[in-house]
């Protein structure tokens, strides 16, 4: 650890992977521990800390991954898991790859490569990105190739952009030969000279087929009347004006105008010429040639009707982006509304513990205490009030844990109907469509029940009691058009539809109406957490809603959510585990003094052994100096270099594997990407009652 005591002004020797790189327990590695590492490898590793470009060194045959802080951008939601494992594991989809670069380089040779094309999952699903990589054998003290330093540099969106533009250069060449090809396809279809001052006609046989003389005509004396006879009328006054130009001013003679064949159809021609004049200045014969110009009016009228039409399609784009920039401007400002909600939550969630675990406790210490008994009860209500307003809260921030399974909508429009009917009353009829054969859906059926209880309460509410509720679910697939700027891509989706014929909403309010406590409803009629509710769930789902409105017609409400094509699983029946206490350790890992105290005092009372720690550095530390532990129980967002997701990443890998259970009023850490919990992650939310976490614990010390 000493070449990294001091970092000497350097940011890198002080950033986040100097500190886990220290931190790192380097004996389960055949690096050995980081005080007996070699020179060349400490320096190595000092060089590549203080890079400012994305550097790993992979150490050893099995290629133990040392890397720096750029490179922990690279690797996305693979970090910081990567650190101290071999490269073959930490990246399995290009085990192959890294097992010919490592072999390489250990036996002294160097591998480049550019724009490199590898399906990497960083976070999760495939994507296909593109790199320049540079690896290079690293020594050790003996000078033995003994490692690989590699540096990667992405250059995805480098190559997806010389792709778009060599695809649109193509294109415009393409186009360019095209139009040029028309212009000069053009064929000479005759000479002809008009002698003006004795005003006879003279031209060659490719002259008179063109505009059908007989075929015994003097070519040397053609009727002018037989020539402008097969003008196109629309055209014929325009070949005088331009005729007569000609003799006046001495310009050259071009005109374009359309002559009429044998067959009935018309062909463009360019009759293209010059007037001679006499030593007086008067015309004097006027030699010129007609060119066959059909082809290129006919591709000048398609490029025409092109342009009008990609004017069209560009006045459409752009009304599309306006729209999106529109629907962008609202995902964010409701995002924004978010995260504000979901930090309140968190704060409101961690009271409302301190006062709930510390009312159970006073119930439990003066149980024959009716007053005391009356008091905590009315108190204990006020906190589930409290609660259910911050669980809204979370619900409209998507930070609420959702337990998502595959689903047949028949399912949920079964589960839901009579609920329904029992919340809404005889006097509303239900009226429930569904496809023949609907698509499955992967969602929380408990939360996609209480969305469309929610939404058919308001769609009562807004028919005063009486009419007819439409409930329906559809399959239907979304274009990349329907998508832009609502956060989902194309696809398969099942839409499901409650629709009323109410008193509909104002279109001033429509954009208003998914922000939390925002409602249409008279004052003391609603929390205005309801939509703000359906919204947060469908979009944690990877969703989308929308809500249009017609004043004195009604609303429509829509959810859509992403077709799955797994198969639904049988329910499993629930077992009801023996609730109380036992014998086993458990480690309390909670920054709040007061949330801590009553949690401890609870399991100790139930006969469990606890220990303590105010933050996961503290809980890290007592891990490693052999603290024994049968659970960890621990709150999610805490100070420190450790976070809770560190400590339940070291339960899982010792044997046998510690259970940990999770805490929190505020889930962002530990929900992923997807915005859904994984299956092997336990959390209880605050706040929470003496019965709900002894029963948690057991269920997990029991799993």
């Amino acid at each position: 650890m000493q070449f990294l005591s001091d970092s000497h002004g350097c940011e890198g020797w002080k950033g986040e992977m100097a500190e886990r790189i220290c931190a790192f327990d380097w004996r389960l590695t055949e690096l050995g521990p980081l005080d007996t590492w070699p020179a060349s490898l400490c320096s190595t590793v000092q060089l590549m800390l203080a890079s400012p470009l994305p550097m790993v060194m992979l150490w050893g045959h099995a290629g133990y991954m040392i890397y720096n802080d750029a490179y922990s951008q690279f690797a996305g939601g693979r970090h910081p898991y990567l650190l101290g494992v071999p490269v073959e594991l930490g990246w399995p989809e290009v085990a192959e790859f890294n097992r010919h670069v490592v072999d390489t380089c250990l036996a002294g040779g160097t591998l480049s490569y550019r724009n490199k094309e590898l399906v990497l999952l960083r976070d999760g699903v495939p994507e296909d990105v593109w790199m320049d990589l540079y690896y290079s054998p690293v020594a050790n003290d003996d000078g033995v190739p003994s490692g690989v330093m590699a540096m990667v540099v992405e250059t995805t969106e480098l190559v997806r952009s010389e792709r778009l533009r060599q695809a649109a250069e193509d294109a415009y060449r393409a186009d360019n030969e095209r139009v040029r090809l028309a212009l000069n396809a053009g064929a000479l279809l005759g000479s002809f000279v008009w002698d003006v001052k004795n005003n006879v006609l003279s031209a060659d046989e490719r002259f008179a087929r063109t505009f059908c003389y007989p075929p015994d005509q003097d070519l040397s004396n053609l009727p002018q009347s037989v020539n402008e006879s097969r003008i196109h009328p629309d055209d014929l006054a325009w070949v005088h004006d331009r005729v007569s130009h000609s003799l006046q001013t001495g310009e050259p003679y071009n005109a374009e105008y359309r002559v009429l064949r044998a067959d009935g159809s018309y062909m463009w021609v360019l009759a293209s010429g010059a007037c001679e004049f006499d030593e007086q200045g008067a015309p004097l014969r006027f030699p010129g040639v007609l060119i066959d110009i059909h082809e290129r009016k006919i591709a000048e009228e398609s490029l025409l009707k092109f342009t009008r039409n990609l004017e069209q399609r560009v006045a459409s784009e752009v009304d599309a982006r306006l729209a999106a920039e529109e629907q962008l401007r609202q995902s964010q400002k409701l995002e924004a509304i978010g995260g504000l909600t979901g930090g309140v939550a968190h704060d409101f969630n961690n009271l409302l513990q301190v006062i709930a675990g510390n009312l159970h406790l006073l119930a439990r210490h003066e149980p024959d205490n009716a007053n005391v008994q009356r008091r905590v009860s009315a108190s204990l209500a006020a906190v589930e009030r409290g609660a259910k307003l911050s669980s809204q809260l979370l619900a409209f921030a998507r930070r609420q844990p959702l337990s998502p399974a595959v689903c047949d909508p028949r399912q949920i429009f079964d589960g839901v109907g009579e609920l329904l009917q029992r919340a809404l009353g005889e006097t509303i009829q239900i009226d429930v469509q569904l496809p023949q054969d609907p698509w499955h859906i992967n969602v929380d059926r408990n939360q996609l029940e209480n969305a469309i209880l929610n939404l058919a309460i308001n769609a009562r509410d807004a028919m005063k009691g009486e009419g007819t509720i439409v409930l329906s679910a559809i399959n239907t697939r979304l274009d990349s058009t329907f998508c832009a700027g609502k956060g989902i891509v194309a696809g398969d989706f099942v839409r499901v539809v409650v629709s009323d014929t109410g008193v509909g909403i104002a279109p001033q309010m429509l954009e208003q109406v998914f922000e939390p406590f925002f409602t249409t409803k008279a004052d003391g009629q609603g929390t205005g957490l309801g939509l703000s509710m359906v919204f947060g769930f469908v979009k944690q789902s990877g969703g989308h809603v929308e809500i249009d409105s017609t004043v004195g017609e009604g609303t429509r409400v829509q959810l859509y959510f992403p077709r799955s094509l797994r198969p639904v699983l049988d329910e499993m029946p629930s077992v009801d585990l023996q609730q109380g206490g036992g014998h086993e350790t458990i480690l309390v890992v909670e920054d709040n003094d007061a949330v801590r105290a009553s949690a401890v005092e609870l399991l100790r009372e139930e006969g469990y052994r606890v220990l303590t720690a105010s933050n996961g550095d503290v809980a890290m530390q007592l891990l490693l100096d052999g603290a024994q532990v049968d659970l960890i129980f621990t709150d999610v967002v805490m100070p420190g270099l450790i976070k809770s997701s560190d400590l339940a990443a070291w339960a899982k890998v010792q044997t046998p594997p510690v259970a940990v259970l999770f805490t929190s009023g505020h889930t962002r850490d530990i929900i992923s990407r997807n915005h859904q919990l994984s299956p092997d992650t336990h959390l209880l939310g605050k706040p929470y009652g003496p019965e709900a976490l002894l029963q948690m614990i057991r269920s997990v010390l029991s799993a």
